[in-house]
């Protein structure tokens, strides 16, 4: 498991019904190839973020598979059309089986 993880996301509280919000996410990842060494001359051991979903409501609003040349801290920006209150899902997939989650609700009026 990567060291210091930490996801973050920014979705709005509220929204009026049929709105396009935007959704912002950020997680805090060194992205490691696999192919650097440690101090001793050790391998470190690869830990990249090869796939991020996004859920609303148990229905799926994205879903991105990442290749390993992705950037330190991938940040997505995206929208989405909400017609209910409900929660938004946030899940990232580490090569090394790590899985991080995070979620937040928004109420439509």
């Amino acid at each position: 498991m990567a060291k210091d993880v930490k996801p973050r996301v920014k979705v709005p509280g509220t929204a009026a019904a049929g709105e396009v919000v935007s959704i912002k996410t950020l997680i805090s990842h060194q992205m490691e190839s696999g192919q650097r060494k440690d101090k001793d001359g050790n391998l470190i051991p690869r830990s990249i973020i090869n796939r991020f979903t996004c859920d609303f409501n148990g229905m799926n609003v994205i879903d991105v598979a990442l290749d390993p040349a992705i950037s330190t801290n991938p940040y997505f920006e995206f929208a989405a059309r909400v017609d209910a209150s409900g929660e938004f899902k946030f899940t990232w997939y580490d090569d090394d089986g790590s899985i991080y989650e995070d979620a937040k609700s928004i109420t439509v009026s």
